[in-house]
């Protein structure tokens, strides 16, 4: 196994910031066909897959950024909160 606490942070922190985005696109999505799932009240079974496989990423992306350390993990909330932001917007955005 790698250790990622030696490659230098120039290099692992932006890769973090990008997989928290490509994480935060993931779940944020996940939750939003979830949420239309449930209010449809249709296949439930497959809500229940989406919340399993969302929070599977969610913890699995997490886990791989601890690795790297605490500015990695930091980087890659950081990635994961704009992709909210971005999700909130297109959302807003459509709605007007």
């Amino acid at each position: 196994m790698i250790d990622l606490s030696t490659i230098p942070l120039f290099a692992i922190l932006p890769v973090c910031f990008l997989a928290g985005l490509f994480i935060g696109y993931g779940y944020f999505r996940a939750l939003r066909a979830t949420a239309d799932l449930i209010v449809k009240e249709d296949q439930p079974l497959l809500a229940l897959a989406l919340t399993l496989g969302r929070l599977s990423l969610l913890i699995t992306g997490f886990l791989i950024a601890v690795l790297g350390g605490g500015l990695a993990l930091l980087a890659t909330l950081a990635g994961l909160l704009c992709a909210k932001a971005l999700m909130l917007r297109n959302i807003r955005k459509d709605a007007l």
